[in-house]
């Protein structure tokens, strides 16, 4: 249902080091960036695999309390996600493993970005 998301981030340098990071350890990276004459001077860019899914804004009203989920193929690339979102900065908001409070084959990793957002790595399928 949802096609694209984006968030607000407060530091540009900053955040796409970190999204550079932990987007490249899901096969994910930076696809696009909007020329500044388009967004008033902002820096913007999109995220994904084959087409920009995940957005970032500078400036607007960036921080934490937004949850995003990425899905992944395997637990391998939980735990590639959460090393290198740590690696890259990121806080941890918890460490991969088992979820059966969600469903019997979920496995995640949370980790806070620079400006607090919940990103997530999730995986459904079984071990």
């Amino acid at each position: 249902m949802i096609d694209h998301a984006g968030i607000s981030v407060s530091d540009w340098a900053k955040s796409k080091a970190f999204y550079d990071a932990a987007f490249a350890a899901i096969g994910a990276k930076l696809l696009m960036t909007v020329p500044k004459e388009f967004t008033g001077g902002a820096n913007v860019g999109g995220y994904g695999r084959s087409k920009p899914d995940f957005w970032l804004h500078e400036g607007g009203e960036p921080g934490p309390g937004r949850h995003y989920a990425f899905r992944v193929e395997s637990r391998a690339e939980v735990d590639a996600f959460y090393k290198a979102a740590m690696a890259a900065g990121g806080r941890d908001n918890g460490a991969p493993g088992p979820r059966p409070q969600y469903h019997e084959n979920y496995y995640g990793a949370f980790v806070l970005d620079p400006d607090g957002n919940n990103v997530e790595a999730v995986c459904h399928k079984p071990e």
